[in-house]
Parts: structure tokens; sequence; C-alpha cells
């Protein structure tokens, strides 16, 4: 699938080289052995989508969560509402409790989580448009986050997201 169509560009944002590099990521999980699963909230689903837009990607992908909202980063992968009030839904604390709830709810090995300002509203001093935590959590192992706050439109934040988060998992090999 490539960028050639206004729906690849604005919808979807996957370009060969991003295609490329999730290829990469699923041969690296499946010569390990692994499987992964996604806890999406500013991407809406486009890591997953991601991986599986590459053949035969459902013996590495288990299952992608998007937990858009706050009460979806409860129900689905077990946030904590008081760590959501307490912290904010943009924040280390939920981005790793996002990802450790990915792989205690799915069959998953290793998984990422994402929850940002993509914008273009919604940001502060605090949290501006762009800002994004990750977190990976890979079972028997320390989770670990991080956040980047990434440049651009809401098209340009989400991309940017999608390609660090691939780049994140797999730098737990």
């Amino acid at each position: 699938m490539g960028s050639d169509g206004p729906l690849a560009h604005n919808f979807l944002m996957i370009d060969d080289s991003i295609l490329a590099q999730a290829e990469s990521l699923l041969a690296a999980c499946r010569a390990a052995g692994l499987k992964l699963a996604t806890a999406e909230s500013c991407t809406g689903g486009l890591i997953a989508a991601t991986l599986t837009a590459i053949a035969g990607s459902s013996d590495v992908v288990d299952r992608g969560f998007v937990t858009y909202s706050n009460d979806a980063k409860t129900d689905l992968v077990g946030v904590p509402p008081d760590l959501i009030a307490a912290h904010g839904a943009v924040s280390e604390p939920v981005a790793r409790a996002m990802a450790e709830g990915a792989v205690a709810r799915s069959l998953a090995d290793l998984s990422i989580s994402v929850t940002g300002v993509a914008g273009p509203g919604g940001g502060s001093a605090e949290k501006p448009v762009g800002l994004v935590w990750f977190g990976c959590a890979r079972r028997g192992a320390p989770t670990i986050s991080e956040h980047r706050i990434f440049p651009g439109d809401r098209s340009d934040v989400r991309r940017a997201t999608v390609v660090h988060a691939l780049h994140l998992l797999r730098s737990r090999f």
C-alpha cells in the first residue's frame, strides 16, 4: 500500500518506508516467537493497521485495543480510573498501565501503548499539542516508557507516533 492517494496520505498515513519497518518488526517477532498487542489512544488503531497491512501478520499480531476514551482505557486494558484522575490520560503512568494491561489481557508477549495530544486543539502549557507518551511492556521484563513532542499537524503527529512505536517495539529485542 503506497502513499499515492488521498486516503493513504490523510487517513492511514502508511507509506512504503513505514511498511518496511513494520515488516522488519514482524520478522523479528516471528524469529523470536513473540506475539504483539497494541493499546492505542491518539493513533486510534493506526499501529495495528500498519502491522496488519503486512500479509501473514496474523501469526504475530494478537490484537489491538483502541482505547480512545478514558472509559475504554479502563474497560479494555484495566487502567485504574484513579490513575487517570490523578495524572490525566496523557501521562507516563497511564501509558505504562495501558501497555501492561494490553499484555495482561491478551496472548501477547510484547505490547506498545500510545496516549497523546494529536491536535489541533486540546493542548496546554503542560501537555502541548504533539506530546505523546509511549509504554512498552514485555512479559517477564520491566515496562519502559518515554515521551516525545512531535511537530506538525494532526496527521504528522499520528504518523510520527506510529513510526516511533514501531522503533520502540523493535528495541525490546
